[in-house]
């Protein structure tokens, strides 16, 4: 199971930026807290990352999500870019098995893993109608951030060369 830190460094690295274009768009405050949180971290001062283009801004803050010591923040972005961006998948997920959720697509307490058929039937309706780094993305990050995930996922992840990030 990947941690979120290795989740960044192995996704590609457009899906990485686009996250950072979405947060910068739509949540400026978490993206100016992270900015400035990393660039400390780095024992750079802020100014100097906000004053690059903005491409190369997200370049060095997805760069900055590999690093181990990151893994909180790489958590955090993952969940807020996957409930801003991509409800539509999280809830598509969760209705396949009809798990109760929010309208984010959020649960308080994940239910026990489904038989292997039916997570292999939700994930195949879903590789039709998203696309395939945004869904290796989010299966990798629903299994890193519950502190067991589902063995099964877990498994056909591994099987699955789609379902993997391979390192960027």
């Amino acid at each position: 199971m990947l941690k979120p830190h290795e989740i960044f460094a192995r996704m590609p690295s457009a899906t990485a930026t686009g996250i950072f274009a979405f947060l910068h768009e739509h949540q400026k405050p978490l993206y100016k807290a992270t900015l400035d949180s990393l660039a400390k971290a780095r024992s750079v001062r802020p100014v100097f990352v906000e004053r690059k283009p903005r491409t190369e801004q997200h370049s060095w803050l997805a760069e900055q999500m590999h690093r181990r010591h990151n893994d909180g923040s790489a958590a955090q972005v993952l969940q807020l870019w996957l409930v801003g961006a991509h409800k539509n998948l999280l809830c598509d997920f969760l209705d396949g098995f009809n798990i109760s959720h929010d309208e984010n697509g959020t649960v308080d307490i994940l239910p026990e893993p489904p038989p292997r058929e039916e997570l292999i039937r939700v994930i195949d309706s879903l590789r039709a109608r998203y696309d395939a780094s945004v869904l290796a993305v989010y299966l990798n990050t629903f299994q890193a951030l519950d502190s067991e995930g589902w063995p099964t996922l877990g498994a056909l992840i591994q099987e699955d060369s789609t379902l993997q990030l391979s390192e960027a």
